[in-house]
């Protein structure tokens, strides 16, 4: 499956959300650093030499929200990143959120 290659596609509060069968299925095309937490959302952290490489992956990582109009809730620190993404819309996990993380696997250094 290649996630990274999907686009985002628009979502309303009557999306499906994904059953917990179908996440780890999805999981499986994600970087091993992806975790399902509570089959609620998908999180990963990320560790950088330095503040601004922290800051430098999440304005990359930005302009790729804007682009799938699809956006993760960011946490910033020196040298970290952690990420939360889950459909807002529906209230859970869909398609769209591996998706979208598999796009930031792509950019991830």
């Amino acid at each position: 499956m290649a996630l990274a290659k999907k686009s985002c596609e628009p979502c309303n509060k009557n999306t499906p959300t994904l059953e917990l069968e179908e996440q780890k299925i999805f999981l499986e095309g994600l970087d091993k650093e992806w975790k399902i937490k509570n089959g609620e959302y998908l999180e990963r952290h990320y560790r950088f030499p330095d503040f601004k490489t922290a800051l430098d992956f999440v304005k990359m990582i930005g302009d790729i929200a804007e682009t799938e109009n699809h956006h993760p809730d960011i946490f910033l620190t020196y040298g970290k990143v952690s990420l939360k993404i889950w459909t807002h819309k529906a209230q859970g996990l869909t398609k769209n959120d591996f998706y979208l993380a598999a796009k930031y696997d792509a950019v991830t250094p």
